[in-house]
């Protein structure tokens, strides 16, 4: 039985991880982080005039291909940065570029034309840190942000600080080491409807309308609408097109706000896109539905813990694979279906690596539904992965140890490859 303790840190698990945000969220941050810093120079009477942003390799990863949202088309880290400064909401978070009107894109365009921006790559061991130095006449602005997309860390001006956290993480989040498989089923089957209906019908409306938006109109290779093609009448073909399309969307320059899981705005689609897609077309009734997103959700998060925010181990795989489970609990599953489902879709595609958020990801994240999918239908055959084969282990929480293990520490030299080739000459 579910304790009240661990029924409100599961409560509390969703409401941290399931929030808003607009584009892709490590050029989102980077704007946040030059936002805080202009307005620290605009509270000194002072505009910017140069700029210096430090970045680990994982942003430069992130941000190098995909399109900052509301800058009319921009990609880069200088465009990122320059959009925060020049019409960056900062109390917005990572909706920070989302009050941008059609006549702000030309002053995004002239920051970039007038003040020169300097981009440094950081390499002090984190995998996850902006470093953000704005100059004024008079003045010089930093902000620090580590590990997390908002987890500011340093605010200073002319090298007195306003702020420091010598924390891993200033952000307060609860403890994401207590969740289990087998208590995400227990939380789902007895959790008040009220308690969630809020976060997740708010999940639903987002990432849908953003799914409907990449299958209505031109983003990116298209994926979404390829496999809508290529499946018309095929549920599991419906569920990847919808999830695909709705990165198509988003990587693409669509400025609608998608609601992230695990800091990422693909995550937040592929885990959750899959589920409310199966659930409306079975005419399943919407408390099922709030259950199974629960799940979806959580195992996405009990997974995503032991690898780290960003990794060369692809995020959507732990997605595709809390969408199956996800599935698997919609159509009466309970703890050993899901388990199963979770084990067989891990072994598939767990080799899966993160080279960046681009158009590709649409395609990245139709795989790996598709393994979630094909994990369960696996498990409905009566046929599974054992123990041994490969990474797999006895027991659904050891071979999560497994993948966590893959992930965070066995892909390290894979994650300084990738970006070293990313950063070549195309």
């Amino acid at each position: 039985m579910i304790t009240k303790e661990k029924y409100q840190t599961y409560l509390q698990i969703l409401k941290e991880e399931l929030v808003p945000a607009m584009g892709c969220t490590e050029p989102v941050a980077i704007a946040y982080a030059g936002a805080l810093a202009a307005q620290l120079l605009r509270e000194a009477g002072e505009s910017v005039q140069t700029a210096t942003i430090g970045v680990s390799g994982n942003i430069i990863k992130n941000v190098k291909s995909v399109i900052v949202p509301h800058t009319g088309g921009l990609r880069g880290i200088e465009s990122a940065l320059a959009a925060g400064i020049a019409v960056g909401a900062p109390e917005k978070q990572l909706q920070v570029l989302s009050c941008v009107k059609e006549e702000d894109l030309l002053k995004i365009r002239e920051t970039l034309k007038s003040c020169p921006i300097e981009v440094q790559r950081l390499e002090n061991g984190a995998v996850f840190e902006i470093l953000v130095v704005l100059r004024s006449q008079n003045h010089t602005a930093t902000v620090r942000i580590v590990d997390q997309h908002t987890n500011v860390v340093l605010k200073q001006i002319d090298g007195k600080t306003l702020y420091k956290n010598e924390a891993v993480s200033a952000v307060k989040k609860v403890d994401r080491s207590c969740l289990t498989v087998e208590e995400i089923v227990e939380f789902a089957d007895t959790v008040k409807i009220e308690d969630v209906r809020e976060v997740l019908q708010r999940q639903i409306d987002c990432n849908m309308a953003i799914a409907e938006e990449g299958l209505k109109n031109e983003y990116g290779a298209n994926i979404g609408k390829v496999y809508l093609h290529a499946y018309p009448n095929d549920i599991i073909g419906k569920a990847k097109a919808y999830a695909a399309a709705g990165s198509d969307a988003r990587m693409n320059g669509c400025e609608m706000p998608v609601i992230i899981n695990s800091g990422s705005g693909n995550q937040g689609i592929t885990t959750s896109v899959p589920v409310i897609v199966y659930a409306r077309e079975k005419k399943l009734p919407t408390e099922i539905l709030y259950r199974a997103l629960c799940v979806s959700n959580l195992v996405t998060v009990h997974l995503k813990s032991g690898i780290g925010t960003l990794s060369a181990y692809c995020g959507v795989v732990s997605a595709g694979a809390g969408a199956g489970c996800g599935v698997a609990y919609l159509l009466g599953g309970k703890f050993r279906e899901i388990a199963h489902t979770l084990v067989n879709a891990l072994a598939m595609d767990s080799g899966m690596i993160c080279d960046g958020a681009k158009a590709s990801c649409a395609a990245k994240i139709a795989l790996a539904v598709e393994s979630g999918l094909v994990g369960l239908e696996m498990y409905h055959q009566g046929n599974q992965f054992y123990a041994g084969d490969g990474i797999v282990k006895k027991g659904v929480e050891r071979t999560i140890e497994s993948v966590s293990r893959l992930a965070h520490d066995g892909m390290q030299e894979t994650d300084k490859e990738i970006i070293r080739i990313m950063i070549e000459d195309c």
